[in-house]
């Protein structure tokens, strides 16, 4: 079932701001901070960390850029290559 909700312009914006990419949905965005904000996956750290990451714009604009390349049909790196070129131990 599909429903319409009501917002404010002010609403409106912050929740876009909290889009990861423009073609995030808002049904995608709220069910993404409704499972950030549960109890269960309460981690103040990484909650920390998440705000860090949207506050940042340029940030935010480079993991949209990225998207789109991705989109667009960009290749990208393994995670265990990219580990091993920046010598992490993750």
């Amino acid at each position: 079932m599909v429903t319409t909700i009501q917002v404010d312009e002010i609403l409106k914006k912050k929740l876009d701001s909290l889009k990861i990419h423009r073609r995030e949905t808002y049904n995608e965005l709220l069910f993404r901070l409704v499972n950030l904000s549960s109890p269960r996956n309460f981690d103040r750290e990484s909650l920390v960390d998440t705000i860090e990451v949207l506050s940042d714009s340029k940030t935010m604009r480079e993991i949209t850029e990225a998207l789109e390349r991705f989109e667009k049909g960009a290749k990208g790196i393994k995670f265990d290559d990219l580990k091993k070129e920046l010598k992490l131990n993750v």
